[in-house]
């Protein structure tokens, strides 16, 4: 009796799983497809200004794969780019100085930021500092990239021409992570897909929907929407600077395009898992705002989402209950399902799809880890520089 009433609680969570993933696939803004691009545009008659805006924090070993690759823009109008070095201890500056003196192209500034006051984040504090730079060169636009991003040659003319052409405010690229190592091929497609499934870029873009958001790596942003919506100062307590950044714009009235990249790439490995987890648990508890009731519903959610259909395949094989099995299957195939375009885009063997839920468990432990090193009082981080609690950092100001 008990064995068959602990069958039929994994029947049923089965089958509710099946309807969320029914949900999901059709109901969720289309979040699994990857054909959200750059739009279709047309060049201006005349360029824009634009500066270019990098903050880096010991940044070494990845700028000779990218720096260049931004100092090489073809770009018909004038570009300017502003490396901000947030206290670099390995040479950062010095080598961004000497890699463009070498291959030539956009003019370079390299300068200190200083210490960040209470309440800013590093990445915000740097950013707020290039931004007053550029400021004084009266760009129309912005460009806030990071400093482990490779971009193609044509990348900024076609952002450019993307927004001008869409009459985008803010227009932003989600950069293609590297994936090589075993671990980089088991979470990074799925940190990506993860993303879309919050934040479908098709609402986004959409007139009147309140989804917004944005990929750091890459943020095409009009100057005077950025001033309008008061960025950075706004969201300088932002650990998701990217996302709060995209929420600011949109409110203010500014409209928001995202999508995946042809010709953004990140260069920074994650060769381990511990490298991918810190990465994920920066920010994964600032994404629940903090909160423990929604920590637990989220990670109830993976659960039955993404952990249920497997076991119920294994318990019901275990049980000899063809609806137990059946459900679960029919889940865990619409899961997978979902997943195969992001590894075709990432260019990854398809059999990895199946596997999602081993992924899924792997983010439930690192969000639950994330929740764990806030109450430690751990707060924001980047790049090797811990910040206070915003409450805490709150009380100091």
């Amino acid at each position: 009796m008990g064995q068959t009433a602990h069958v039929s609680a994994v029947v049923w969570s089965a089958a509710v799983s099946l309807a969320a993933w029914l949900w999901l696939l059709l109901f969720q803004g289309w979040f699994w497809r990857t054909d959200v691009r750059l739009p279709a545009s047309r060049e201006p008659d005349g360029w824009p200004d634009v500066c270019v805006v990098v903050p880096a924090r010991d940044e070494a070993a990845v700028l000779p794969a990218s720096l260049p690759s931004l100092l090489a823009q073809d770009y018909p109008g004038r570009a300017e780019v502003f490396l901000v070095d947030d206290g670099s201890t390995d040479g950062t500056g010095d080598l961004a100085r000497e890699l463009a003196r070498r291959r030539g192209g956009l003019p370079l500034t390299v300068v200190p930021p200083g210490e960040p006051p209470a309440g800013w984040t590093g990445k915000l504090w740097a950013v707020r500092h290039g931004m007053e730079l550029a400021r004084a060169r009266d760009p129309e636009y912005l460009l806030l990239t990071d400093a482990d991003i490779a971009h193609a040659p044509d990348s900024l003319r076609r952002l450019v021409a993307a927004a001008g052409t869409g009459g985008f405010d803010l227009v932003s690229q989600m950069a293609r992570l590297r994936v090589e190592s075993l671990w980089e091929r088991l979470v990074v497609p799925a940190f990506v897909y993860f993303f879309a499934q919050l934040y479908p870029f098709r609402r986004i873009s959409r007139p009147g929907s309140r989804t917004a958001a944005a990929a750091g790596g890459c943020v095409l942003l009009r100057a005077d929407a950025a001033a309008r919506a008061r960025i950075p100062d706004a969201v300088r307590h932002a650990v998701i600077d990217d996302v709060a950044v995209a929420r600011a714009v949109k409110r203010s009235g500014g409209r928001v395009w995202l999508g995946l990249a042809d010709g953004v790439d990140s260069v920074r490995p994650y060769p381990r898992l511990g490298d991918l987890w810190r990465m994920v648990s920066r920010s994964a508890y600032a994404q629940l705002r903090h909160s423990p009731l929604l920590l637990a519903g989220t990670v109830a959610g993976l659960a039955l989402v993404y952990l249920v259909p497997s076991a119920a395949v294994a318990v019901g094989a275990a049980a000899g209950s063809p609806p137990c099995v059946l459900l679960g299957a029919a889940a865990w195939l619409v899961m997978a399902g979902t997943y195969v375009p992001m590894l075709r885009y990432y260019r990854q063997p398809l059999w990895l799809a199946p596997l999602l839920p081993v992924t899924a468990f792997l983010y439930l432990l690192m969000t639950v880890d994330s929740a764990v090193q806030h109450r430690r009082g751990r707060g924001a981080a980047w790049k090797g520089r811990t910040y206070a609690r915003p409450e805490a950092a709150a009380e100091e100001a």
